[in-house]
């Protein structure tokens, strides 16, 4: 396993992959928040070569390690807070872990509990690579305690716990937009390839929300999103494939699941609805679509939402 590139679509399959504690973790919303000392790791750790499905937040309070994503290494040390999203594979190490946070979260969760104009409110979580940020004794105060507050409420047994959350993560990432992009300076921010696949991920999520609002009427095909850029489709492809290591159309595809689950969460939406809103011709199409996706039609996974209430 450790010679092989690895795929999560969550933070439970990747520690599942890795041997480690699963127990921390509640699988079910899309969201993780730990201190990695307790997850069973021996240091100095090791990891394979993975590439996440998710968002994620490390809050470094005490430890050392090194974080590697395509050709940039970096450092992680005291007091520093490090972001990352899905796209290439990337691996860690750590020398030390003592008090390091971890926080993760999918478009569903964010789209669900925070808003479905999330990367207009946020637009650094499209970011390719940004480098770890060491932060003031004040600043990592601030954050500190909103980490902490989410942590207790994940540990709760209540029934809005994902909710509260919600609202505490958006306090976070408002807190953490204010510190750290008043001198916004992601790393390949010039690089053309970098561009490009900037360019294409805000036009995705612009088009579906689109789509969701009733401004557009029909998916996106791979020319679309070419002639967007002035690009013939076979570059924009390759660019995309090469950069992200997932071709145009499992980028489609994933947005369209992720933009369908969050519509079926709303019961007061019609799964015909759901269908014209996402472009499809019939019901029979979008459900077939989703279950070959997911392997559950709509009306299943709603069952589902329903029995977890």
């Amino acid at each position: 396993m450790r010679n092989k590139n690895l795929e999560a679509k969550s933070l439970y399959d990747l520690y599942k992959l890795l041997d480690l504690r699963l127990d921390l973790i509640d699988p079910t919303e899309g969201f993780t928040i730990h201190n990695m000392k307790d997850i069973g790791l021996t240091v100095p750790y090791q990891s394979p070569s993975y590439r996440p499905d998710f968002f994620s937040f490390l809050f470094v309070k005490n430890g050392s390690g090194k974080y590697t994503v395509n050709e940039y290494t970096f450092n992680i040390q005291y007091q520093s807070i490090y972001f990352t999203n899905p796209s290439n594979y990337r691996t860690f190490s750590w020398q030390s872990v003592e008090e390091i946070y971890l926080i993760t979260f999918d478009e569903t969760f964010l789209k669900k509990y925070i808003g479905k104009d999330i990367f207009s409110y946020f637009p650094f979580l499209l970011t390719e690579t940004i480098q770890p940020k060491a932060v003031t004794d004040e600043f990592y105060g601030i954050a500190e305690k909103i980490y902490l507050q989410i942590l207790e409420e994940y540990k709760s047994r209540s029934s809005f716990k994902y909710k509260v959350i919600g609202h505490f993560l958006s306090v976070l990432l408002y807190k953490i937009k204010e510190y750290f992009w008043i001198d916004y300076n992601p790393l390949q921010e010039g690089n053309r390839s970098s561009q490009i696949v900037k360019s294409f991920k805000h036009l995705l999520e612009s088009h579906y929300r689109d789509l969701s609002a009733g401004k557009a009427d029909r998916v996106f095909r791979v020319q679309d999103y070419a002639d967007a850029q002035n690009l013939h489709p076979n570059y924009l492809s390759n660019v995309i494939k090469s950069k992200t290591g997932k071709p145009i159309a499992s980028w489609i595809v994933e947005k369209t699941i992720s933009e369908a689950k969050s519509l079926l969460q709303n019961t007061s939406i019609s799964i015909k609805e759901i269908t014209y809103q996402l472009g499809f011709s019939e019901a029979a199409h979008f459900s077939n679509y989703f279950k070959k996706h997911t392997g559950i039609t709509p009306v299943q996974y709603r069952k589902e939402l329903d029995s977890c209430k």
